[in-house]
C-alpha cells in the first residue's frame, strides 16, 4: 500500500465514524479496572482523551464514573454523544486539553496514544490531573497468538508497521510522572466474516489508500476468511488482546 503521511491517518477517522462506532471492539471491563487502581485514592473524574466514538467512555461510564471525553473530529465525537450521553463532551486535542489544571483523577487514551504529539501530551495530561493520577494509554490487537490471526494480520498488515504502541511507548518517560507499567488482558469480540471486514475498513491506513489498493487489500482477506476453517462458516470469536500502561502523577 502506499503511506501517506501520519497526519493523514491520523485525521481520516471521521469518514467512518459510523461503521467504527459498529464494527470495533470495546475494552473489557477488568482492563478498565486494572489501569484505574495505578492512581491513589478512588477515582471519580475520568478524561478520556482522542475519545473517538466513545468505546472507552462507555466502559469508563459503566463503572459510574464521571467521564469527560475530548476529541477533535466532529463526526467521530457525534457518533460519541449519541452513545454515551452522560458523558461530557468536549472539542480539543491531547496537547491542548480544554480542561482545568488538577481536575481529574484519570487520563485513558484508547486507540489514540500513538497519534498525539507524546512529550507535549504528558505535559499536557499532567497539568490536568492531581497528584497520584494515573494516566492509561490502551490498545486493543488481535491475538496473535492464536496461528490464523497472526496470518491474518500479516496479510492484512500488507508489509506496513503496526502503529506505535507498547513496545514504542514503554518507555517514554515525563518528570511530572513515575515509570509506566503495563498488562495485557485477553477477550473476543464475536465476528463474521464480513464484519471483521468492515473493521478493517475503519484502518487508518485502508480508509487514505487509493480505492483500488483498499479493495486489493479486502479482497485477499476476504478469501482468506472463506477458505480459513475457523472463520468460513457463520459467526466466530475473534480473540483480542487488549494492552494497557498506566504511570501515576508525582
Amino acid at each position: 500500500m502506499s503511506d501517506p503521511t501520519r497526519a493523514q491517518r491520523a485525521s481520516s477517522f471521521g469518514s467512518r465514524a459510523a461503521a467504527y462506532a459498529e464494527h470495533r471492539p470495546d475494552y473489557p471491563r477488568e482492563a478498565l479496572e486494572w489501569g484505574l487502581s495505578g492512581a491513589s485514592g478512588t477515582p471519580r473524574r475520568v478524561l478520556d482523551l482522542g475519545a473517538g466514538t466513545g468505546k472507552l467512555a462507555l466502559g469508563l461510564t459503566a463503572l459510574g464514573l464521571d467521564v469527560t471525553a475530548v476529541e477533535p473530529d466532529p463526526e467521530m465525537r457525534a457518533e460519541l454523544e449519541r452513545a454515551v450521553p452522560s458523558a461530557t463532551s468536549l472539542a480539543g486535542q491531547a496537547e491542548r486539553i480544554p480542561v482545568p489544571g488538577g481536575g481529574v483523577d484519570a487520563v485513558f487514551a484508547g486507540q489514540a496514544f500513538h497519534w498525539f504529539d507524546v512529550p507535549a501530551a504528558m505535559t499536557e495530561i499532567g497539568r490536568v490531573l492531581r497528584p497520584g493520577g494515573v494516566c492509561v494509554p490502551m490498545w486493543n490487537y488481535e491475538d496473535e497468538s492464536v496461528p490464523w490471526v497472526a496470518e491474518f494480520t500479516a496479510l492484512g498488515r500488507d508489509g506496513t508497521r503496526r502503529p506505535a504502541s507498547v513496545e514504542d511507548l514503554r518507555e517514554v518517560t515525563h518528570p511530572a510522572f513515575e515509570s509506566f507499567e503495563s498488562d495485557r488482558f485477553h477477550h473476543t469480540q464475536r465476528r463474521t466474516a464480513e464484519s471483521l471486514l468492515e473493521t478493517i475498513a475503519t484502518y487508518s491506513k485502508v480508509i487514505v489508500a487509493a480505492p483500488e489498493e483498499s479493495a486489493a487489500l479486502l479482497g485477499r482477506l476476504r478469501q482468506f476468511l472463506a477458505e480459513n476453517p475457523a472463520t468460513a462458516d457463520g459467526e466466530f470469536d475473534l480473540p483480542l488482546v487488549t494492552t494497557v500502561l498506566r504511570a501515576r502523577r508525582r
